[in-house]
């Protein structure tokens, strides 16, 4: 069992925040390149700091553009953070479909190294992550982490025999957010990731591994 992907563009439909619905591939594609702008002006200055007028000006694109599709910076910042998840998934399932991942230990490991990759080489995810950075009120969803924790969850329970039980959820999910917590340090100080803080943040997922309970 895989954790199913959600692809930005099904994602951004489904949560109804988008302004304009793009209908054609050419308006699926200045989309995608407007989102592409917003995670580069991100990696380069800050979520705080994102304006509408900046991701137009890396986009070559005019503000009018932006807001056909985002009717706000908030709604920019969500839909990129949609993206970030989809991009996230994509990479731990591919890593927990490698042949080296043939128990819950290995397959931590493998999350996490795909974490750190998402970390070193996506533009602005360092930043942003899954969007649970954002201090929305009131909260309208339960924490991305959160979710992203339960889909592995059940993927350690059909493969791993990990018994599916809030106490073995809170495990992991604990675990993540430290992780989240110190690639997030690693990255801010160090561009290329502060290895000590990679590998703190990887022990402390590694050590979930003999808190779960089959």
């Amino acid at each position: 069992m895989a954790i199913t992907p959600a692809p930005a563009s099904e994602a951004l439909y489904a949560a109804d925040i988008l302004r304009t619905e793009p209908v054609q591939a050419r308006s699926s594609a200045r989309l995608t390149a407007l989102l592409d702008a917003a995670a580069l002006v991100i990696h380069d200055t800050g979520y705080e700091t994102l304006t509408t007028a900046a991701v137009a000006n890396r986009a070559g694109a005019s503000i009018g553009t932006v807001y056909r599709y985002f009717p706000d910076r908030i709604v920019l910042l969500k839909s990129l953070a949609l993206r970030n998840a989809e991009r996230a998934k994509n990479n731990v399932n591919a890593a927990l479909a490698d042949k080296k991942v043939v128990d819950v230990a290995t397959a931590l490991d493998a999350i996490s190294d795909a974490l750190v990759t998402l970390f070193r080489t996506e533009p602005g995810f360092r930043s942003l992550r899954l969007g649970d950075v954002l201090d929305l009120r009131p909260f309208e969803a339960e924490p991305a982490v959160t979710r992203v924790s339960r889909e592995i969850l059940e993927v350690f329970v059909e493969r791993f025999g990990v018994a599916d039980t809030e106490s073995n959820h809170a495990t992991l999910e604990a675990a993540f957010v430290t992780l989240d917590g110190l690639l997030g340090h690693a990255f801010a100080i160090d561009g290329s990731g502060h290895k000590a803080f990679i590998e703190a943040g990887k022990k402390a997922v590694a050590a979930a591994a003999s808190s779960l309970k089959a």
